[in-house]
């Protein structure tokens, strides 16, 4: 788990006021990083095109070049004049050892987008328009340094985005990388000390990166056990009856000792799935929404799923449902896991705020702040590119999914592992974020095409994560 920050500015000024150190000093060791990288995978005489802006990030670039200088064929596009004291003190540097300085952008094996930093608050005019789409036309690996040219400082796209294979955080990690719209345009993110280890430069903060290595499978290890030590989770079945088998089967996939199907009418299932009309009196969690559509009576609702205090995860069709929606309210373990649609619906039947699919998906990381103020005792899973998992003032970023969980019942299949966990005594943030981990990994895990995961074999590979 990797600490995320909104900005670094005051974390680069921690580096001054109580280390002793120098912007000088910060910016060359944000180049050395890039260099590193660059001498491990390129051979040196490898041709290494840098594109500089005007500002530190463009010195950053620069600097760059100047330590590449002579091993490698290093040419410098300055997009504008330096203006800033440091990038003007690199040119001189760079000038000093030689650095050719071209007019016209080249291929090259390596293309360094070092033009705007994480600050760029305005639209691009056509010049810079102009220069990132003749970047990204190259075909040498791109690097971007500290963000890439296009997103601006809360992680949003302005007119076209320099698409790099590697971005490189100086520093630390922030906000800006994680927001939808921009993961098919940061490649992989490597972070770059800056003079001094991440624990002395991280400051505090309630943002949290996930990794692999976070999640927590619930294995077993004590040998004299029987099901019911594992929990019994209830799925209501409705009109989509699919959408629930799909998640029991997942909730007994991963561990959970007995999955009830709570139907009106006999479904087909697998033999290990059991149905009851009525809520078993065993259970210890439930699982609501998932192609619940209108099958059920309010009466019945307010029976088995309002009246009491149960674990719950409310899915799909359930978060259109003010009588269900008002369990948030309740003091009992709640994971809410809308997409964005189903968000913007939950949102303002819980707050009245109309809001577009748009204006949500700028401001992710604002909602679900607004979301957990509003509901402290709800763990919300917000899915997307980069899952966000919010419990009370702290936000975990799930970044690990692909494009193969965008099919149909995938959703599902992460209902019935969340459940699963539930019902086998887990807290409600423990239950979201590695729910979540084991549905993302057990995607990358699928051997078959990008495009023909289904949620039976997601279903299999989270048996395969142990």
């Amino acid at each position: 788990m990797q600490k995320v920050f909104l900005e670094c500015n005051s974390l680069d000024k921690r580096c001054y006021d109580e280390y002793g150190l120098s912007e000088d000093i910060l910016m060359e060791h944000a180049a050395s990083g890039m260099e590193e990288y660059i001498r491990e995978n390129f051979s040196k005489h490898s041709s290494v095109l840098i594109a500089a802006g005007s500002g530190n990030n463009g010195g950053d670039g620069i600097a760059l070049g100047r330590l590449l200088a002579g091993d490698y064929n290093v040419r410098l596009f300055l997009h504008k004049e330096p203006v800033s004291d440091m990038a003007k003190l690199q040119l001189k540097r760079a000038k000093a050892v030689g650095i050719e300085v071209v007019k016209e952008l080249q291929d090259a094996d390596v293309i360094v987008d070092a033009v705007f930093g994480s600050g760029l608050k305005r639209e691009l005019d056509a010049n810079t328009i102009a220069l990132v789409n003749r970047l990204n036309s190259l075909s040498g690996v791109k690097i971007a340094c500290d963000i890439p040219t296009g997103i601006d400082r809360k992680g949003n796209i302005k007119n076209v985005v320099f698409r790099a294979d590697i971005t490189f955080a100086m520093g630390a990690l922030k906000k800006s990388y994680f927001l939808d719209g921009v993961k098919d345009f940061i490649g992989e993110i490597r972070v770059v000390t800056l003079g001094v280890s991440r624990q002395l430069y991280d400051g505090e903060t309630t943002m949290y990166l996930l990794e692999e290595s976070d999640m927590v499978l619930p294995s077993r290890k004590a040998q004299s056990t029987h099901k019911g030590n594992f929990g019994h989770v209830a799925l209501l079945c409705g009109e989509k009856e699919g959408a629930a088998v799909i998640s029991a089967k997942a909730a007994m996939r991963f561990g959970v000792g007995l999955a009830t199907l709570v139907i009106q009418d006999k479904v087909y299932t697998p033999p290990y799935l059991m149905q009851s009309t009525s809520l078993p009196a065993n259970t210890t969690a439930i699982a609501v929404g998932m192609g619940l559509g209108t099958f059920f009576e309010e009466s019945f609702l307010d029976k088995h799923v309002v009246s009491n205090l149960l674990p719950i995860v409310i899915d799909a069709d359930a978060l259109y449902s003010k009588k269900l929606l008002s369990i948030l309210s309740q003091a009992r373990k709640i994971v809410v896991t809308p997409h964005p649609k189903e968000f913007i619906s939950m949102w303002r039947i819980l707050s009245g705020e109309n809001i577009t699919i748009d204006e949500l998906q700028e401001n992710r990381f604002e909602y679900v702040k607004k979301f957990s103020l509003k509901f402290p005792n709800v763990v919300l899973l917000l899915k997307g590119a980069n899952t966000i998992i919010s419990h009370k003032d702290e936000i975990y970023i799930n970044p690990l999914g692909s494009s193969r969980l965008s099919k149909g019942g995938s959703g599902d299949v992460l209902s019935g592992l969340i459940a699963s966990l539930l019902a086998q005594g887990y807290d409600a943030l423990f239950s979201a974020i590695n729910g979540s981990l084991a549905l993302a990994l057990a995607s990358r895990n699928f051997l078959g095409s990008s495009y023909a995961m289904l949620p039976t074999d997601l279903i299999d590979e989270v048996g395969k994560l142990e």
